[in-house]
């Protein structure tokens, strides 16, 4: 339970998404194509939230690293769930597609 309110306010350890993305890691973006289209980190591919358990044949390995994201974290947190219902082993939400971008960024240029 501690553990749980820790990780809902970020206080628990960071996620290195740079390091999962460099071993492999899938980013799920999913909004909606219009917003995907309006910007989107690259290699990202989109699924939309509401289609996602129509789409899940798009993600054949359920051993690969997948982080989710979206506009808020919100629809990425929904995606995370339905994912880890379906088998899927490692999966994170990685939350505003913008901030998840940016430290993607940041971690390149160390």
């Amino acid at each position: 339970m501690i553990d749980s309110l820790k990780q809902l306010f970020g206080l628990g350890p960071q996620t290195d998404y740079a390091t999962l993305v460099k071993e492999g890691a899938l980013i799920v973006d999913v909004r909606s194509k219009g917003e995907y289209a309006g910007g989107h980190i690259p290699g990202s591919i989109n699924i939309p939230v509401d289609t996602l358990p129509q789409n899940l044949s798009k993600l054949k390995n359920k051993n690969q690293t997948i982080i989710t994201c979206c506009a808020s974290g919100m629809r990425s947190g929904a995606a995370k769930g339905m994912l880890k219902a379906n088998g899927y082993q490692t999966v994170y939400n990685g939350g505003n597609w913008f901030s998840l971008q940016k430290q993607l960024a940041s971690n390149e240029n160390q």
